[in-house]
């Protein structure tokens, strides 16, 4: 029996009535090696200086789950995930689409896809102040949310529709969720 009940652990399903936490603090159920898809921008490769520089701009200590896939590829698209969701947002009845993930990439490169681009998206979309702003298009986000401490939790924002839903209790929550978008296939 107990040796079902480690199986079960590493699997990341539930046995029985009891939900187990499946994963060690700080590790991540997907492989962050095989995460990322193209940096069509052509990132340049994470520094601990940036990470500083970040860190202390946007006034947040980043996730080391966060900032582990970084070094491996400084943002840009994944190779297409969603994170199953149990109310239905602006994106779907039952998930939100992770096409991509912003670095942290200097304002002198062109690019989108940069968390250092958070304050002025806040400001230009009206969007809640302490948060960090993962992915998204101007009317939705996916963020990390500072609103309730130190430690981000991860929500989805649509300007406009006004959703504001608490989709994950923290970044290792959110990557040990996610599955392939071909999940969702319609």
């Amino acid at each position: 029996m107990a040796r079902w009940r480690s199986a079960w652990r590493r699997c990341g399903r539930c046995w029985g009535s009891v939900k187990f936490n499946l994963f060690e603090e700080n590790r991540m159920a997907i492989d962050k090696h095989n995460f990322w898809d193209s940096n069509f921008y052509k990132h340049p490769a994470l520094t601990t200086d940036a990470v500083n520089e970040a860190e202390k701009l946007l006034g947040v200590r980043l996730p080391s789950e966060f900032i582990e896939l970084l070094n491996v590829q400084n943002g840009g698209y994944t190779k297409g995930f969603a994170y199953p969701t149990t109310q239905p947002t602006s994106w779907a009845e039952d998930h939100v689409s992770l096409s991509e993930l912003f670095g942290i990439v200097a304002e002198s490169f062109d690019t989108a896809q940069s968390i250092l681009l958070t304050a002025y998206m806040t400001e230009e979309w009206g969007l809640p102040e302490k948060q960090v702003l993962l992915c998204g298009d101007g009317h939705w986000w996916i963020t990390l949310d500072y609103r309730k401490g130190e430690v981000p939790t991860v929500s989805w924002i649509d300007t406009e529709v006004e959703q504001d839903i608490h989709i994950a209790d923290s970044f290792a929550a959110f990557l040990n969720g996610l599955v392939s978008d071909d999940a969702f296939a319609e």
